[in-house]
């Protein structure tokens, strides 16, 4: 059994467990199964995931992300913002920071509990994808901000089955193998759009996620409906504000508070 201290943080309602692995108390291959435990709600701490932050060669730090299935994550912009905060609230690096993950160097600044976060250059866009669901075809749109992200547009999203649709569009054989993260958008203005998003690994709706927020602005703005800076509104109802240039894709920015809950220590066995 081990003593395992952590933080509980959350990014407009996207909440995270995080904890210092830089000593690597906790073997990769025993991350799985911790963040099956400590995420699963009314039995665990409860979280959409799980992030070890480890030394790196590269950066200021890097992270070893799970989802709450233990599945491991390539980015997470509510999780990186997060991460941020935790590794400047405990010392490893300044305001201005950079760290490692599976998507590639994301660079970040911290100001108190606001921290603004440099996504990694979108790909794989492509537009007006017809999906076939029951009965019913549904146009999406498709990028990758790190993690991959399906978007489409409704006039009321208070009207979409975002867990039973969002499912089906998650599992469809267009995004096989890996499937992808389900953004159901409704553009309120050029400066404001509302976004409920379904995620892959935790698999149902979530109160907000950070690389679905810039995917749904950056669709948006390819399709002239918004301009840089845009508001999105999460389902939490928390407010995260995205930074474009459709000229320049590799800049695009994450905004909003990563929020320190509480700190505290749980015990596991490994094995």
């Amino acid at each position: 059994m081990k003593a395992i201290p952590f933080k509980k943080m959350h990014g407009s309602g996207n909440d995270f467990i995080l904890i210092d692995n830089r000593q690597m108390l906790i073997p990769h291959e025993n991350g799985p199964e911790l963040a099956r435990k400590l995420c699963k709600r009314g039995f665990g701490i409860g979280a959409d995931g799980l992030i070890l932050i480890e030394t790196s060669q590269k950066a200021d730090f890097k992270w070893h992300f799970l989802n709450a299935d233990g599945s491991l994550a390539e980015m997470c912009g509510n999780g990186g913002r997060c991460a941020a905060r935790f590794a400047h609230l405990i010392g490893i690096c300044s305001k201005e920071l950079s760290f490692e993950t599976l998507a590639g160097i994301i660079k970040a600044y911290v100001d108190n509990d606001t921290v603004k976060l440099q996504l990694t250059k979108p790909k794989n866009i492509q537009t007006d994808i017809e999906l076939k669901v029951n009965n019913d075809v549904f146009k999406a749109d498709f990028v990758d901000t790190g993690v991959p992200h399906a978007v489409l547009f409704f006039q009321d999203l208070d009207e979409v089955d975002v867990v039973g649709l969002g499912r089906k569009i998650r599992y469809h054989r267009f995004f096989e193998p890996n499937g992808t993260n389900v953004n159901f958008v409704q553009v309120e203005s050029d400066k404001l759009i509302r976004v409920r998003t379904y995620e892959r690994g935790v698999e149902n709706e979530t109160y907000a996620c950070g690389t679905g927020a810039a995917a749904s602005v950056l669709m948006s703005g390819m399709r002239g409906l918004v301009s840089s800076p845009v508001e999105v509104i999460t389902s939490g109802g928390e407010r995260l504000v995205v930074h474009f240039d459709l000229q320049r894709l590799e800049e695009i920015y994450l905004e909003g508070k990563a929020v320190l809950v509480y700190s505290g220590i749980t015990e596991e066995v490994f094995g």
